[in-house]
């Protein structure tokens, strides 16, 4: 099938358990053994887990007394983020030998945009295999990646073949492709909508494919006709070299939980200052501030109050924060805090930049993957 809109070559690179994989290269002694990183302390969270650690179930984002007790000779490490950045950073050195279009989503992946690159490559496959050996040679580490038409269904494809792999998905394989897609794969559906899709019996592409744009945003609000075009290979978002933010935050998890307000509001201020600190590092304000309350139970609540003029000073933004925690009471003791600003001044730069874009895709461009 011909798509009538313009397609790129889009590479996703996504690092291959990246924080466990660096700890395993600084320390020989880790290599091949379930590793953790974070998650030793009884408050603890895995941040990251390395193959043989997943193999027994432990994931990041769950309790290191989960991630024992799943596997009972984990080996915990406490982050090095200073190391990681370093690590990354190295790693974008070697996308930026390829395309100036490098959008980073993490220390650890990123979208590349190699449509017209620097090496006059026309094969966006060949390109990726040669980003990733140049990876493992350079730095030591290995990397997936997903090779498409345009950025979702590279990301998609970059989980395919992990780790140290890679799955090209040309255009006139795209729509089979997406078809054929468990719906839990679909970048964007998390576990509650997948729920929701399979009560509404959508359990693939197929199913989803068959739903018209009306049913699913009765169903799923705005997201109805993201997930109506995705699943037709439509996805006309470029690949943003300079990301603009869309929310900035800061938020602390805590060694024993909190029962009252009162306890809370020290830990609020210290939250406020340092979100004051990012916004000034980054010449952002913000309209809207949320309260991000985390549960004992592992419950999260968020509430929100936007105001009619920017801010981003820490006394305006504790003030609001304070207000939102009284709003209503709380249903349990607390484990974590966070407050974080949108409806950023960057937002109307966005639309800028997005419009910009549109104007920039106006050739069909011809394949060779």
């Amino acid at each position: 099938m011909a798509f009538d809109f313009p397609l790129r070559k889009i590479i996703h690179v996504d690092m291959d358990a990246f924080y466990a994989s660096v700890e395993q290269m600084d320390n020989p002694e880790l290599k091949g053994k379930p590793l953790a990183v974070g998650g030793g302390s009884k408050r603890g969270v895995v941040s990251a887990a390395s193959y043989e650690a997943r193999k027994f179930g432990v994931r990041s984002a769950i309790s290191g007394f989960l991630a024992k007790k799943r596997c009972p000779d984990l080996i915990f490490v406490r982050p090095r983020f200073d190391r990681y950045k370093e690590i990354s950073k190295q790693i974008r050195t070697i996308f930026y030998e390829y395309t100036d279009l490098v959008e980073p989503l993490s220390l650890d992946e990123a979208y590349l945009d190699v449509t017209q690159n620097k090496k006059g490559n026309p094969s966006a496959s060949l390109i990726a295999e040669e980003i990733r050996a140049k990876i493992l040679k350079d730095v030591g580490l290995t990397a997936s990646a997903g090779i498409s038409i345009n950025k979702f269904v590279a990301k998609v494809a970059s989980d395919y073949n992990k780790p140290n792999g890679q799955k090209t998905v040309p255009p006139e394989e795209v729509l089979d492709f997406l078809e054929a897609l468990d719906i839990r794969k679909f970048y964007g559906v998390g576990k509650v909508t997948a729920e929701r899709m399979y009560q509404l019996g959508i359990f693939t592409g197929k199913d989803l494919k068959s739903k018209d744009v009306e049913f699913l945003t009765e169903h799923f609000g705005k997201s109805g006709s993201f997930y109506y075009n995705v699943v037709r290979g439509i996805h006309l978002s470029a690949v943003k070299p300079n990301r603009i933010a869309k929310s900035v935050g800061a938020e602390r998890t805590f060694s024993d939980n909190l029962t009252s307000e009162i306890f809370m509001l020290e830990k609020l201020e210290n939250i406020a200052i340092e979100l004051e600190k990012r916004l000034k590092k980054y010449v952002i304000s913000g309209k809207t501030i949320t309260l991000k309350i985390k549960y004992s139970d592992f419950t999260t609540q968020t509430r929100s109050k936007t105001i009619s003029y920017f801010i981003s000073d820490k006394s305006l933004i504790l003030e609001t924060a304070k207000e939102l925690l009284y709003q209503e009471k709380l249903k349990d003791s607390v484990r974590l805090l966070g407050i974080s600003l949108s409806n950023l001044n960057t937002d109307k730069k966005d639309k800028q930049q997005k419009t910009e874009q549109k104007k920039q895709i106006s050739v069909q461009l011809k394949f060779k993957f």
